[in-house]
């Protein structure tokens, strides 16, 4: 399969929590990131979402920060009961985009 990604994934143990924009539903899920890169992120979610959504989440990454990004639903596969979903971030500030990039600078050089 040709690798289709901007930018190099992370694996990155965190959770986010996301809601719809678009007022229609307000609840908040939680969801398991499979991976992070400054461009976009990968993740699981038992709940189905829709392509092309846009939605808020908070993203608490490895130094216990929390990045609020926006992030729109680009891929969806079904497996099993679980959804894995991969979203691109909307309009993230750089400096945040950064700091993913920072992170996987030093995951390279340990390697």
């Amino acid at each position: 399969m040709e690798e289709r990604r901007k930018s190099p994934r992370l694996e990155l143990e965190s959770k986010l929590i996301i809601k719809r924009l678009d007022g229609q539903e307000s609840e908040q899920l939680s969801i398991d990131i499979i991976d992070v890169s400054k461009t976009g992120v990968g993740f699981n979610c038992d709940t189905a979402l829709t392509i092309g959504a846009v939605y808020e989440a908070f993203l608490t990454i490895w130094t216990k920060e929390v990045i609020h990004a926006f992030i729109e639903v680009v891929r969806i596969e079904k497996i099993g009961s679980k959804f894995v979903y991969g979203g691109i971030f909307v309009g993230m500030p750089e400096m945040d985009s950064q700091r993913i990039e920072v992170y996987r600078t030093v995951q390279d050089l340990s390697k």
